[in-house]
């Protein structure tokens, strides 16, 4: 196997999430390496060219994320999350293209996120974090492009959500990070967290997408 497993040590990771990145382009390697490095609480423990190393590295080192690109040589991205889906490892697809079958082959093969390489590295990390934590996060550009396909009404959420909440739903359902949503709301990305975990929990729904279908669907995303 020629992919690259980076020497960290037998603890390496030990504490912190230990990721792969399988791309074709050794620049987006290295700049995605960088990103995550800077993170503090992550590891990239591998890298891999194409699809068929990357398939092999994850099922070696068993990493609890992988960075998949879409194109790659051997294997594309699509059958390997397809092939990683319900193992230990969750699949963030991260592309440049955000074409309407991507995203969907993506989400229906398993991917706990779909980011575009031009996401930046607030939510790349970000994303790497709610895929561990059994979330899923995907880019503005792509949410708004699955709203738009969805038509079905939500009801009314059961438990009436506070002012603040409703500001909060109202920034995701326009995709911004919870960084972001602090910074606007002048309070701490931590505060952020804990006010959409109660969200989702008034919601009844999943993830930061299940918010922001309730958000658009009422009416509430701010512009």
């Amino acid at each position: 196997m020629s992919a690259l497993v980076n020497g960290f040590g037998g603890d390496a990771g030990a504490n912190g999430i230990r990721v792969v990145i399988a791309d074709d382009q050794a620049m987006v390697r290295d700049g995605l390496r960088r990103i995550l490095g800077a993170a503090g609480d992550i590891e990239v423990v591998g890298e891999a060219a194409d699809g068929v190393e990357a398939l092999e590295l994850v099922r070696a080192v068993r990493p609890d994320v992988a960075l998949v690109d879409i194109r790659m040589p051997r294997m594309d991205g699509l059958t390997l999350t397809r092939d990683l889906a319900g193992g230990p490892t969750r699949v963030v697809v991260v592309t440049t293209f955000d074409l309407d079958e991507y995203v969907y082959a993506a989400l229906r093969n398993g991917a706990a996120g779909f980011l575009l390489k031009r996401s930046g590295p607030a939510l790349l990390t970000e994303a790497v974090r709610a895929a561990v934590s059994g979330e899923s996060l995907i880019s503005p550009a792509i949410t708004v492009k699955l709203l738009r396909h969805l038509s079905r009404p939500r009801p009314e959420s059961p438990e009436p959500l506070t002012e603040r909440e409703l500001e909060i739903a109202a920034h995701v359902g326009a995709g911004h990070t919870n960084a972001e949503i602090g910074a606007e709301l002048f309070i701490s990305a931590g505060t952020v967290k804990t006010h959409v975990a109660a969200v989702q929990r008034k919601l009844a729904v999943r993830n930061r997408v299940g918010i922001a279908v309730w958000a658009w669907n009422h009416g509430v995303v701010v512009p």
